[in-house]
């Protein structure tokens, strides 16, 4: 068997003289071997290349195809070697291996996916999906990641829950988000949206479906098992995770309230729509700007039939079900929320401006076992009054800082006589001595709960004394060490 190098030189030394003997002679070869393969090069046929050899496996080939011909190229090389093995084949793995690559290949390129380009039209379809968001005190959470197809805007918030009130409230936050509603709007094929397929055909829910029709914005689903074809979420699901969920690749802390969730997808949400994007090479937010004359109008009030009953949120910042008292936001009193059941939970929901969200969510509790939120009311001050000046001199003498008040304070507990004019005397004192050193005072004052003009004067004095004095080092002259001159009188009796 010749080389590749051995025959090039055999057709080189051919072209040169024409003749079979003479380019044998200077090839060193027979002629027979010259005429070989220049007839080879005639046919078209590649003269370096070498016939296949026979192999054991080549019998079983037509049972290798059809196995992945079934299994949709699905199935796995050991599995093929057991069932070639029980047929008979005596051959290694490797070989099996070998034979299953192949005839996968050839599956794939007779039966490789083709697809169209798609060019989407501004205003026309709208793409949401859910990722596996972080836990929060223990709970689990989702991101909720919408896409608009055109201008490449992403709209990423958490979510408790994946409830069909819950998604009816996301797509209202979404659409006010967006500054609009468009034609189309493509999700998965989940239970909040499609209750059955039947004969391939999806069978929508009824509430969706009235959500849909309150937007003026039509709901499709994708293909069952078929993420392709929303890839545009499905790719917002996967950098929002990257970005937001705590992981040893992105090193970020774990999140310590949802509210510090919602805010880091805030932060990640406008980072990402005002950077170019790579495919368009357009800032996201300036092009929904351009896709916002293509948008329908968001209606006034949200889709609410799916909220709940509705409740007014009472002075105390309460509400009321089945006659259960839930605390909210102390924000939302006098105003309208939506209060709801979800197994045993009670989620209630509030519409604002910005869209329809969760605002509270409570364990479901009985009749006389109030549930209340601390976090919902502001800072309590029952019991420990600030002082407020009623005059000049209280608002000088307040103005020196959180040591006065703090004075002030704890002279009036211990029912200190004359406090006004100790108050005046400090203000005195802060042209003669300056304000640091008046405070510093009024702190040891306070410590030491001497609250009398005199004292003050005496620790000012002091404190002054103290700044000024050098400090004194002892002597190597004299040591308070006690000595061995004692023992001098001690001796035989």
């Amino acid at each position: 068997m010749k080389s590749d190098r051995e025959i090039m030189e055999i057709l080189e030394a051919y072209d040169l003289t024409g003749s079979y003997r003479k380019a044998a002679e200077l090839a060193g070869c027979d002629h027979h071997t010259v005429a070989h393969y220049v007839a080879l090069r005639g046919q078209g046929v590649d003269p370096t290349a070498r016939k296949p050899r026979a192999k054991m496996i080549d019998t079983y080939l037509p049972k290798i195809e059809e196995l992945v011909e079934r299994s949709k190229g699905k199935i796995g090389a050991d599995v093929v070697h057991r069932k070639l093995t029980a047929l008979g084949f005596t051959g290694t793995d490797r070989t099996t291996r070998r034979a299953v690559a192949a005839a996968k290949h050839a599956w794939r390129s007779g039966n490789r996916r083709v697809y169209r380009p798609w060019i989407p039209e501004p205003g026309m379809w709208l793409q949401y999906d859910y990722g596996e968001g972080p836990k929060v005190d223990g709970q689990r959470t989702h991101l909720w990641c919408a896409w608009l197809a055109w201008s490449r805007f992403r709209v990423v918030f958490p979510i408790w829950d994946k409830t069909l009130p819950t998604v009816a409230a996301c797509l209202d936050r979404t659409f006010r988000i967006i500054g609009g509603v468009p034609t189309y709007v493509l999700t998965d094929n989940e239970k909040t949206v499609t209750l059955d397929h039947v004969a391939g055909i999806p069978v929508r829910h009824p509430t969706m479906a009235q959500v849909g029709r309150f937007y003026g914005t039509t709901v499709r689903t994708c293909l069952p098992a078929d993420p392709e074809s929303k890839g545009g979420s499905e790719n917002t699901v996967k950098i929002a995770k990257r970005d937001l969920v705590p992981t040893a690749v992105n090193l970020r802390a774990q999140y310590g309230a949802f509210s510090a969730l919602e805010e880091a997808c805030e932060a990640w949400s406008e980072e990402v729509n005002f950077r170019v994007h790579t495919a368009t090479q357009r800032v996201p937010a300036e092009a929904l700007m351009e896709e916002q004359t293509r948008l329908h109008l968001v209606p006034e009030e949200p889709f609410s039939a799916a909220f709940g009953e509705t409740r007014r949120v009472r002075r105390d910042a309460t509400v009321t079900l089945n006659r259960v008292v839930y605390s909210v936001p102390h924000q939302l009193t006098d105003q309208t929320v939506w209060v709801r059941h979800d197994g045993d939970e009670v989620v209630i929901v509030a519409a604002s401006e910005a869209g329809a969200r969760e605002v509270a969510r409570h364990t479901r509790s009985t009749p006389g076992q109030p549930s209340i939120n601390d976090d919902h009311y502001p800072p309590s001050t029952r019991g420990n009054r600030r002082p407020k000046p009623g005059n000049k001199i209280e608002s000088q003498f307040l103005a020196l800082g959180h040591e006065a008040e703090e004075w002030l304070i704890a002279a009036a507990a211990a029912g200190a006589s004359r406090i006004s004019q100790t108050m005046t005397r400090a203000l005195e004192a802060v042209c003669d001595h300056g304000r640091p050193a008046v405070i510093r005072a009024l702190a040891t004052a306070c410590t030491a709960e001497r609250f009398d003009t005199a004292s003050f004067d005496d620790i000012l004095a002091y404190q002054q004394y103290r700044a000024r004095a050098e400090v004194t080092r002892a002597s190597e002259d004299h040591s308070l060490q006690p000595g061995t001159g004692a023992w001098a009188s001690f001796g035989p009796n």
